[in-house]
């Protein structure tokens, strides 16, 4: 018998991704499109019938800010995103594709700024990195059992390094030539002519080189004069992408130069998206500041968004490990010396130790983390006395200065002394307000980067739970409608690609959520095997939610099992190209800006 759907999703609350009004209704699935929607379908019409009664059918989910880059080569189902109700992840971040750089300078761009181990990377780049170009990175891409759709940007410090190679893309005294400009515009039009979502570049210093032939050098697109970046701007406002960026943190007026180009005077806007609007306890003026540039922005016909985590903005660490020690100089000293012998004789040293207490005292200085030791608490350590306390109790027990405390505990315990901290969006009233405020995006997981540091896999489930948790007291945020069309159809419309939205036509790209489910603890970070890297990440899983998700209308995830097929056969996600632009395989001979120079 032939039959006129796979499948028919009967009875759920459907939400389509663009912020209509949600209706109780029967969804059919055929050839991985949605072909029907209605309050009642012919269930013998279908193959297949799933009950969702009680349930919410919407489509899955955008995560536009990860750094799966590396990790999909060797575990393309990206299971730990789709559990979750992700169907479509960017790549590309922070100025980090993986795309034009050789495969070591490629590793050592990466490792260090995400915090995923060059010992693991640099061997997969080594075995599986033969492309050169936008072109031939896309090829290899559609040879891949994808588990999510791919959306990808072109990363700066990536095509920078490509064309000038590391030494010299790191030198402050180094300009690329004229015809090293040409080759890097002549390779992101490449991008751009494929269906690349546009750009990224970075300017906060806080990044690092990871290697021995840059070590501790910020990242290659730091280095960049803004006219290099300027005419790369071109290409973006010509093809109407997007430039994603992060300001320098310690320079709050640089982002002028990014709010500049973003606006549409006498021209066309530039596309624009920054890392990050938060609400930080080490400065609250981050928050007020940004919401004010977005909207001045926007009104001289700029097209702008902050990025937003839409959850506390928590932090672990595994002793100094971790980025918020390079915001300032004693703690980018530590970090800089790789051996950990020479890194206690450092600390030990009490000039370095009074430089770190100036340091650690200057609140003017411009910051993310609070350094406030009051506020981190011991998570793990092999001396149980300091599990759950905070550093600067312990130190006031032992009455000794906080800062001398915490550098005698990283001698004595080093990495085996584990810490949390939340360094923003804490405060859930105005946390409320702010993803309420329409210059943003809700994103920024970093999903695949900082496995022991971060877990924000769950992003846009702790965003429906702080909504539906708001109408349950009677002081609601805004429509589950629009809260679900901030994570779905408004990401993929600004984007310019097909996703996000679940109507007759669309790609079958949707999942099943029990509301009922999102009552329970999220925040809560678990261990999990990270697929074909041997080593364990901190994740988020959060049974009972999300029952089931397709992809192209094939089962990835059912009943929080992730399917077999899922990152083994074809079918399920393929790269989404923005604006319209054809996404085949181009020949690995075709010209290009490498080829060339």
């Amino acid at each position: 018998m032939a039959y006129a759907y796979d499948f028919v999703i009967r009875g759920g609350r459907y939400f389509d991704g663009t912020g209509a009004p949600a209706t109780d209704s029967d969804v059919a699935v055929k050839d991985g499109r949605v072909v029907a929607v209605a309050p009642t379908l012919d269930s013998d019409a279908a193959e297949q019938v799933i009950d969702a009664h009680g349930k919410w059918v919407l489509p899955g989910f955008l995560d536009t800010h990860t750094h799966y880059d590396a990790e999909l080569l060797v575990a393309p189902s990206l299971s730990e995103s789709v559990r979750h109700g992700v169907t479509t992840v960017l790549v590309g971040s922070c100025s980090l594709s993986m795309i034009c750089a050789d495969t070591e300078d490629a590793s050592d761009i990466f490792t260090r700024v995400e915090t995923v181990p060059r010992e693991k990377v640099l061997p997969i780049l080594e075995a599986k990195k033969t492309w050169r170009t936008p072109a031939q990175w896309l090829e290899h891409i559609h040879s891949l059992p994808l588990g999510p759709n791919l959306i990808s940007l072109l990363g700066h410090s990536d095509l920078r390094t490509g064309v000038m190679g590391l030494e010299r893309a790191t030198d402050r005294r180094t300009r690329p030539s004229e015809q090293e400009q040409q080759a890097m515009e002549a390779l992101l039009e490449e991008a751009l002519e494929l269906g690349f979502a546009g750009l990224s570049t970075m300017c906060l210093k806080f990044d690092k080189v990871d290697g021995d032939r840059a070590w501790s050098r910020t990242l290659p697109s730091t280095y960049a004069r803004w006219s290099e970046v300027r005419r790369l701007n071109r290409l973006l406002r010509r093809y109407d992408r997007v430039h994603q960026g992060a300001p320098n943190a310690a320079n709050p007026l640089q982002i002028f130069q990014y709010l500049g180009e973003a606006v549409g005077l006498l021209r066309k806007p530039l596309k624009t998206t920054l890392i990050s609007m938060l609400d930080l306890k080490g400065n609250a003026t981050v928050r007020p500041m940004a919401m004010l540039s977005a909207r001045v922005t926007n009104w001289l016909n700029g097209d702008f968004r902050w990025q937003l985590l839409p959850t506390a903005f928590s932090v672990y660490a595994d002793g100094m490990d971790v980025v918020l020690f390079e915001e300032f100089g004693a703690g980018e000293m530590a970090l800089d010396l790789k051996d950990q012998i020479e890194r206690n004789e450092l600390l030990r040293d009490p000039a370095y130790r009074r430089l770190f207490r100036k340091n650690y005292g200057n609140k003017l200085s411009p910051r993310v983390w609070q350094r406030d030791f009051a506020d981190a608490v011991v998570l793990d350590c092999p001396d149980p006395a300091l599990v759950g306390r905070d550093f600067a109790s312990l130190a006031a027990e032992r009455g000794v200065h906080v800062v001398d405390f915490f550098l005698d505990a990283m001698i004595e315990h080093g990495r085996k002394l584990r810490w949390f901290t939340v360094i923003g969006n804490h405060d859930q009233e105005r946390l409320k307000r702010m993803v309420c405020f329409p210059h943003t995006l809700l994103t920024f997981s970093d999903a695949g980067a900082h496995i022991r540091n971060m877990a924000f896999y769950n992003m846009p489930l702790r965003f429906l739970k702080l909504v539906l948790q708001a109408q349950c007291q009677g002081e609601p945020v805004m429509p589950m409608e629009k809260a679900i069309w901030r994570l779905t159809g408004e990401q993929a419309d600004w984007l310019g690609v097909e996703a996000g939205k679940i109507r007759p036509g669309d790609r079958a790209d949707l999942m099943i959520l029990d509301p009922a489910g999102l009552d329970q603890e999220l925040e809560q970070p678990q261990w999990a095997e990270m697929e074909n890297f041997g080593l364990q990440r901190m994740v988020n899983r959060n049974p009972g939610i999300i029952e089931a998700v397709w992809i192209n209308g094939r089962l990835a995830m059912e009943n929080d099992r992730v399917m077999p097929a899922l990152g083994r056969d074809a079918g399920f996600g393929r790269f989404l190209p923005a604006g319209g632009a054809q996404s085949s395989p181009m020949s690995s001979c075709q010209t290009s800006g490498l080829a060339r120079m």
